[in-house]
């Protein structure tokens, strides 16, 4: 492998997508950090660009780093231990990293199941409750999560970090239109909740996801705004106890997902 400088172009290239939505868009790619992350980007065929490993992190994760070789050739470089901590976005960096292709796939109606259970994540803003949630839909066995214009951006690091790997795995679409996603799974006979607070709306513990359905999840401070929720076909409701009135958004998923597998 080739040693690389804080000014090789790929370091650059990786330093940038991670710190640059625009960019990201731009270059249609995206960057990941970790081993597990990268041998499921492997496994699951995502096309990588290039990978930058340290010395210490290409003998400790060997596995990983020569499935890179094999299909990257001299596109593996070797950084300092100095440069990988400048390029990780967590405390305790790994020393191995990636450049991935964007996923994005074009969501057409004809990919929605008759009988499909779905999550649709509209205007989420924290990146890691996004990447929990993809990875509790994938653990349940979700057909597919749909995130509206407005969001955390698919792509963000720490997103990618959460997802532990369920992003290469899970059908997610991104970037979706709300009131044209709900108008398309209507139309495909999935049938729409809204998970809001209100006393009014039903106890999840009472509603019956038999059928497709899909449950909407929205924004962590604000939730749904009332028209967004009166475009579904139901408004569902998380009772419970004490004081408490709210739940953190990607623990509402999580419970929410589990009552439509259940």
């Amino acid at each position: 492998m080739i040693s690389a400088g804080k000014e090789n172009r790929y370091v650059k290239l990786y330093s940038k997508l991670s710190a640059e939505k625009k960019f990201r868009l731009e270059e249609g790619m995206f960057a990941v950090e970790g081993e597990k992350i990268i041998l499921d980007a492997i496994n699951e065929n995502a096309e990588l660009c290039c990978a930058l490993v340290t010395e210490e992190a290409a003998m400790k994760y060997s596995k990983a780093v020569s499935f890179l070789e094999e299909k990257l050739k001299d596109r593996v470089l070797i950084i300092s231990r100095e440069t990988s901590e400048k390029l990780s976005d967590t405390k305790t960096p790994q020393g191995i990293f990636a450049v991935v292709k964007r996923l994005d796939k074009i969501f057409t109606a004809d990919k929605i199941k008759k009988n499909g259970k779905y999550l649709v994540l509209n205007g989420l803003q924290d990146p890691g409750n996004v990447g929990t949630i993809l990875r509790t839909a994938d653990a349940v066995g979700t057909d597919g999560v749909f995130i509206t214009k407005g969001s955390v951006d698919l792509y963000n690091p720490k997103t990618i970090r959460s997802t532990m790997g369920s992003l290469f795995r899970l059908e997610t679409y991104d970037n979706c239109d709300y009131y044209e996603l709900i108008c398309t799974l209507k139309s495909r006979g999935i049938k729409t909740f809204a998970a809001v607070i209100d006393k009014d709306a039903q106890d999840i513990k009472e509603c019956g996801f038999a059928g497709g359905c899909a449950a909407v999840i929205g924004n962590e401070g604000n939730g749904l705004s009332e028209r967004d929720a009166s475009m579904c076909d139901k408004k569902i409701t998380i009772k419970m106890n004490g004081n408490i009135n709210s739940l953190n958004a990607a623990m509402a998923s999580g419970i929410i997902l589990w009552e439509m597998f259940r």
